[in-house]
Order: C-alpha cells, then sequence, then structure tokens
C-alpha cells in the first residue's frame, strides 16, 4: 500500500486546452497513464494536487474524470486555480455516485489515512504579488488547519499537500507556513509551478518543514512515491 502523488495534470478531453502547445508537453495524457499504471498498484493511492481537469462543470469534467477512474489504485483530488468545476462537496460527491466513480475522493476540509500517513491540505494561495486577497487566505488557512486537525485524529503522521506553494523565489506565504509549523508538520508537497523550475525552489526546507514540487511536468508525467 504506496503513496503517491502529483499535480497538474490538466486534463482536458472535452475542452479546447491542449496542453502539448507547450514544451515538453507533447503526448502528456498517454505518457501521464502509461507512467501512472507501471508505477502504480491497486491497492495504492495518488494525491492529485490540483488542476485536474480544464473543464467548466462537473458535467463536462466527465471525460476526465472517466480517465483518473481507469488509471490503477485509489485518488484523492485537492482543488487548484484553474479547477473552475470544483463545488461542494455534497455535489461533487454526489457527481461521483452518479457516475459509479468508485476510486475517487476529495480533501476538503477532512483527511484520508494511507498507510501510516494521514493525508490533508488544501488549495493554499499565491502570494507572490502585494494585492493578496487577505480574507481567501484566512480561509485557506483555517481549511488547512482544519484538514490537518482531521488527520491527526486518524493517529497517522500528518503529510501536507498544496496546489499552490507556500515559498517561491521572491514570496513567503507566512499565514500558511504559520499553520504548517505550528501544526509539527515535516513534509509538504505542492504543484502549480511549470517549466524550469530550479532545484532551489523544488526540494528545499524552512524552518523545519520539507517542501518538494510535484507538478506533473516537472515529475515527466509520473506520480512520485511520497510512502511506501
Amino acid at each position: 500500500m504506496s503513496l503517491f502523488a502529483i499535480g497538474d495534470m490538466h486534463l482536458s478531453s472535452t475542452c479546447e486546452k491542449p496542453m502539448d502547445v507547450f514544451k515538453g508537453w507533447d503526448n502528456y495524457t498517454d505518457r501521464l497513464q502509461s507512467n501512472w499504471n507501471r508505477l502504480v498498484g491497486e491497492e495504492d493511492t495518488v494525491v492529485i494536487a490540483g488542476d485536474t481537469s480544464w473543464a467548466m462543470t462537473l458535467a463536462e469534467a466527465f471525460g476526465d474524470f472517466s480517465l483518473i477512474e481507469s488509471l490503477r489504485g485509489k485518488k484523492l483530488i485537492l482543488k487548484g486555480n484553474h479547477d473552475y468545476w470544483w463545488n461542494t462537496i455534497g455535489k461533487m460527491n454526489a457527481f461521483l455516485e452518479q457516475c459509479g466513480f468508485k476510486t475517487i475522493s476529495f480533501i476538503h476540509n477532512n483527511s484520508y489515512l494511507v498507510g501510516d500517513i494521514a493525508v490533508c491540505g488544501t488549495r493554499g494561495w499565491f502570494c507572490e504579488n502585494e494585492q493578496t486577497d487577505e480574507k481567501v487566505l484566512a480561509r485557506e488557512a483555517g481549511r488547512l488547519r482544519a484538514s490537518i486537525a482531521a488527520a491527526k485524529k486518524t493517529g497517522g503522521q500528518a503529510v501536507v499537500f498544496l496546489h499552490y506553494p507556500p515559498i517561491g523565489e521572491s514570496f513567503i506565504c507566512e499565514e500558511i507556513c504559520n499553520v504548517l509549523e505550528s501544526e509539527g508538520i515535516k513534509r509538504c508537497f505542492f504543484g502549480h509551478l511549470h517549466g524550469f523550475v530550479p532545484l532551489k525552489n523544488a526540494s528545499f526546507d524552512y524552518n523545519g518543514v520539507h517542501y518538494e514540487l510535484i507538478s506533473a511536468d516537472h515529475l515527466g508525467f509520473c506520480p512520485r512515491l511520497i510512502e511506501k
């Protein structure tokens, strides 16, 4: 029972959003499926760290979710900034049930125990400029605390997954980092960043927390093993 993670798959089976116009994204859906099913077993779990589908609605996302359902293992999906299909947890769970998707769940103010790891997290917020939406940032920090609290109740080791990086080359999202540090989190994985990312921004330690980038193109469209 292993835990993997990957973010920013940007699936577009029903949308005109061809990611293969970008360098390194050629034939990415086939590469992703091949690598996933080669590495991930049926009893394994994969965290998908946001920007999963370009669809605008749940109905439009059906094709992309069908592809995800066909992949091996269980999948835990959190929200990204381009997941416009994201809705209330009730509506999303109803969508899964109506479509017969049995291997997909959502991370939203909750946690899932995978072996000894308690998976938790939220979208986070990007603090690259001074125009930060303080209300949204406070809400995301609150959701992160709620998810970590749920993780601690499981008795497992809480490992956090975010979509947005809490630390970048020119910024630190103190509100998110403070939650991680005050809650004693040791590992945090994030997505959102594409193209060439220097190692110092892709895997680093800060105030006792190890941070690591897991966006799909950075990983070569191979799910990253988190815990075996």
